[in-house]
């Protein structure tokens, strides 16, 4: 029973994190936009019918049924075309003008265009002639669409910096030069593991009489700044004279004694031993900890393998699809959904032998990485995501920008209606990964504790 309660417990505590952060996601585009005058008539989190909703001024705010995602509406994002031009078609039961924009070309993408101008004009009355988006200068739309992802990736920021300063990286994990054990005997390096028995010889850091606790700063005269120098002076020493300078309980002081030859593994395959000086300690790891510096450049190495792994989410998703029908083992690396990351989240909280901090810590880590790649994956520039705005509000400031310098007449605004078969085709395949991945995690889940 009590694990059926962390498990639900874990899955709330993951869900409810990310529709909050989905909700300040959408605040980040309605601040700016209403801030530079632009009407906002919906703020919604979720999908689909609406669960509950409430008018305040000119913006409805609400929660729809399906916790997949959020929006806001921000008026004029779709300009009327260069061919063109709204009719006014009646009133609406306030007595507005209600304008559908009317086309003279036909054509399936054509009218797929047509369709969506006219979807967004039927609300837009006189009043909103100066508060339309499209009628934004380019900065401010960047701003607008950029301000969404961005709280995700602050969120993410505030999270890993929190722990990394405090708990540490588990990403990063750092040997240090305290001795963590000392190895009474020297065994084989192929019955490492082994207890030792009679007539094995006492290792160089026994008799030299290492302790626990005891921190290295010195090897035979030359200062030890990291584990890695000091296990190449070692491997170094052959079988000579070790003097071997430590710090215990604040005291400095010097150990002598004399390395061995033994076969050790050298590289990173442990079945490959040559002969090389040994000392017999095992050295103390801990997590790397640092400041805001070193957040930012934890998550500059994160951006890159977000970069990498988004250029190959197509072929992952195929691979969880061929898993489903049991054509092949789900692999451990694939991506999740949120349905995926509840479980997880779950599981971890249910675990009787995890310790809280450490459970605690995951959560935030599982939820951090989800803003993150939400962030990321935001700023991909392809409609209808934020980065496909994005880069159409940036050409359009080098299109005007270009005319200005060749003085020829201005080009207008970027009209991004004319990318929307692109939008539909993005939008398509978005649903149909999401799907894939959602059915993935029900179907067959990741465990990282099976």
């Amino acid at each position: 029973m009590t694990e059926v309660l962390l498990y639900t417990l874990g899955v709330v505590v993951f869900v409810v994190a990310i529709l909050v952060s989905i909700g300040l996601h959408e605040l980040g585009h309605m601040v700016p936009a209403k801030a530079f005058g632009a009407k906002v008539t919906q703020y919604f989190i979720g999908f689909g019918p609406t669960v509950w909703s409430k008018q305040v001024g000119e913006t409805e705010y609400g929660v729809k049924a399906i916790p997949l995602g959020g929006y806001v509406k921000i008026v004029g994002m779709l300009p009327p075309g260069g061919d063109e031009h709204a009719d006014q078609v009646g009133v609406d039961p306030d007595g507005r003008p209600v304008y559908r924009v009317r086309k003279s070309n036909t054509g399936m993408f054509t009218q797929l265009v047509s369709d969506a101008r006219a979807a967004e004009w039927e609300t837009i009355g006189p009043e909103d002639a100066d508060r339309l988006f499209y009628k934004l200068t380019w900065w401010k739309k960047v701003v607008v669409m950029a301000a969404g992802p961005s709280v995700n990736i602050l969120i993410a920021f505030g999270i890993f910096a929190g722990l990394f300063a405090t708990y540490g990286n588990v990403e990063d994990v750092r040997t240090t030069t305290t001795v963590q054990a000392v190895s009474p005997c020297v065994v084989p390096a192929e019955e490492t593991g082994r207890v030792c028995e009679a007539g094995d010889p006492d290792t160089p850091a026994e008799a030299a009489g290492l302790a626990q606790g005891d921190e290295i700063v010195g090897f035979n005269g030359a200062e030890v700044t990291d584990w890695q120098q000091l296990q190449t002076l070692i491997r170094e020493n052959s079988d000579g004279v070790a003097a071997i300078e430590v710090v215990r309980d604040g005291e400095r002081m010097t150990l002598t004694t004399n390395t061995l030859v033994t076969p050790r593994p050298t590289t990173d395959d442990p079945a490959v031993t040559e002969p090389v000086g040994f000392l017999g300690i095992t050295p103390r790891t801990e997590l790397a900890t640092g400041g805001v510096l070193y957040t930012l450049e934890e998550m500059g190495g994160m951006a890159v393998r977000t970069v990498q792994a988004l250029g190959e989410l197509p072929v992952k998703v195929y691979g969880v699809a061929k898993a489903i029908v049991g054509l092949q083992e789900r692999d451990p690396e694939s991506p999740v959904s949120i349905v995926g990351g509840g479980r997880i989240a779950g599981e971890t909280t249910a675990l009787e032998d995890f310790p809280v901090t450490e459970k605690v810590v995951f959560l935030l880590l599982l939820i951090a990485g989800f803003n993150f790649f939400i962030g990321m994956f935001n700023f991909i520039p392809l409609l209808p995501l934020d980065g496909g705005h994005i880069a159409g509000a940036l050409y359009e400031a080098l299109r005007r920008g270009l005319a200005r310098l060749r003085r020829r007449p201005d080009p207008g605004h970027v009209d991004v209606a004319k990318l929307l078969p692109v939008a539909y085709v993005v939008g398509s395949a978005i649903l149909v990964m999401g799907v894939v991945l959602i059915v993935g995690d029900l179907v067959v889940p990741l465990s990282p504790y099976s």
